[in-house]
């Protein structure tokens, strides 16, 4: 048994068109995957945001703290015939997280030797989903950019320094920088400084190691 999901681990009952899944799970573990909303939350999903590299599902526990829902998850997914799996995850910034995934029957035991042949088989399946789906690129429109002082601005903002703080370490006033961060939400369509600084991680605007200095 597979499956692969070129864009993984969303709410595909909210799509809206806007993702690509292709699977041979059994019926029953889909539609129950789906009506509950699993994608956004399973322990797979979280897993795969701590490794660039295949995993098995079985080492997920060492990975990530499981919750009691992950493991009643893993427990239902079990008793629709859906054993120890192997997920290879492909994530791209500023992109839906997407992974290729690979599971056997609930009696078959891992086939250690074919996991490297899993390893390529998914680089290469998110590849050419991602293809597919720069097909659609031109219907959508063009990503806000942040100015140069805008991306400053929310950057020590993003670091949880207030207004006064920045106006102090970019040399301006404390007005100008109200201002630069006001207007950087006015482009992402935001009201928070918070989700200012989100939305610049997620377009690349922004990294986690310019917010955290590692």
């Amino acid at each position: 048994m597979s499956i692969f999901r070129a864009v993984a681990y969303v709410d595909i009952a909210r799509a809206n068109g806007k993702a690509i899944r292709v699977h041979n799970y059994p019926d029953r573990w889909a539609d129950y995957y789906d009506e509950n909303a699993l994608g956004v939350s399973n322990a797979v999903h979280r897993a795969s945001h701590v490794t660039s590299i295949g995993f098995r599902w079985s080492d997920i526990p060492q990975m990530i703290p499981l919750t009691a829902r992950d493991r009643r998850v893993l427990l239902l997914g079990s008793h629709q015939g859906v054993g120890d799996g192997y997920t290879v995850p492909a994530n791209v910034p500023g992109e839906a997280y997407g992974s290729c995934s690979f599971a056997n029957e609930a009696s078959r035991p891992m086939a250690n030797k074919m996991l490297p042949l899993a390893q390529l088989a998914g680089v290469f399946a998110f590849g050419a989903a991602r293809r597919l789906w720069s097909v659609r690129a031109f219907e959508r429109a063009p990503a806000p950019t942040l100015t140069d002082r805008q991306r400053d601005c929310a950057l020590w903002a993003a670091r949880g320094k207030s207004d006064w703080d920045t106006s102090c370490i970019l040399g301006l006033s404390e007005e100008t920088v109200a201002r630069h961060i006001r207007d950087g939400c006015e482009r992402y369509g935001v009201n928070k400084r918070t989700l200012l600084a989100i939305r610049a991680l997620f377009d690349r605007t922004l990294t986690f190691t310019d917010i955290f200095r590692r």
